[in-house]
């Protein structure tokens, strides 16, 4: 593998990890200029603010993953719990704002390619059928070696 295929998944781990993370922040500290909006964005904008907790969360949780990829810790769960904020994005902007639709399809590829990149931690999900973990009476026993005599 070559040293560009390499720092791949890197570059895009700190693409995806600063674009949630900017724009998590911008959801409380509103350091980014809004473009005008009306109709059904600012309706299903206005419902999330509305609710009291569902923006805070959404921001919340965008800025908290995006620390855990940046800090390149918990990658797998900071991608799995940013997918469904990554469906919501693509189809917000998909039916409701598709002028704006060039950025969520970016973080969606970088989404994706970084899912693909760790796929060995994905594979156990992927599988039909699986046993849950049965412990042993052994399982409860301390590990510690005993001394020698």
């Amino acid at each position: 593998m070559s040293s560009i295929q390499n720092k791949l998944p890197t570059v895009a781990r700190y693409s995806l990890g600063l674009a949630f993370f900017v724009f998590g922040l911008n959801g409380f500290l509103h350091f980014l200029p809004q473009p005008p909006i009306s109709g059904p964005p600012l309706n299903f904008i206005g419902a999330l603010i509305a609710s009291g907790y569902m923006f805070p969360l959404l921001k919340g949780t965008e800025v908290l993953m995006a620390t855990l990829l940046l800090a390149n810790r918990f990658v797998p769960l900071a991608l799995t719990i940013l997918a469904p904020v990554m469906v919501n994005i693509i189809a917000f902007h998909l039916f409701l704002e598709p002028a704006a639709l060039a950025l969520p399809l970016v973080l969606l590829a970088l989404e994706l390619y970084l899912a693909y990149s760790y796929r060995d931690a994905f594979a156990p999900l992927l599988r039909a059928v699986n046993s849950p973990h049965v412990s042993s009476p052994d399982s409860h026993r301390s590990r510690v070696p005993a001394a020698a005599s």
